[in-house]
């Protein structure tokens, strides 16, 4: 294996694999990589300690669970010390999916999914901007995404 921030030709070739089919049996992999068993599992292993390979994920339709509508929605606060506080009102939204710290304008930029039209504006008006700190946002409706993807392992140090 690589110095502890690098990854080599293995780590990344693992990683590719079970990006494909994150179930894929670590034996499938070594036999394709012509390598054991035990050295797809030692690197699995590494990568988790090194925090590269988190967990194996569920992608879920939220169209085919109902929620027709998506929006990013920023927030700017009446004062950055509040974000904490913010924060954990928003993690009681269940609509909300994403919460990111950005520059610029906004102190926070979140992902909202909702039913309907009408559901959104209740997750943004009766919720979001009843949190007392909300000083105001401002949401640009989702029409869907181009493409999403993961960061490229092949280009990784």
């Amino acid at each position: 294996m690589a110095s502890q921030n690098q990854l080599d030709y293995f780590d990344k070739q693992i990683l590719m694999h079970l990006e494909e089919d994150g179930r894929k049996p670590f034996s499938a992999i070594a036999k394709e990589l012509g390598i054991s068993n035990t050295m797809v599992h030692q690197r699995i292993a590494k990568l988790k300690e090194m925090g590269v390979y988190k967990k194996v994920g569920l992608h879920l339709d939220e169209k085919a669970l109902g929620f027709e509508w998506s929006a990013f929605t920023g927030i700017i606060l009446s004062t950055e010390s509040d974000s904490d506080i913010v924060i954990e009102k928003l993690k009681e939204i269940p609509e909300i999916t994403e919460c990111y710290y950005i520059t610029g304008q906004y102190t926070l930029y979140l992902r909202i999914v909702a039913r309907s039209s009408e559901h959104m504006r209740e997750i943004i008006y009766d919720k979001i901007d009843s949190i007392e700190a909300v000083l105001k946002t401002e949401s640009l409706i989702d029409f869907g995404y181009a493409f999403k993807r993961n960061v490229p392992i092949d280009l990784a140090p």
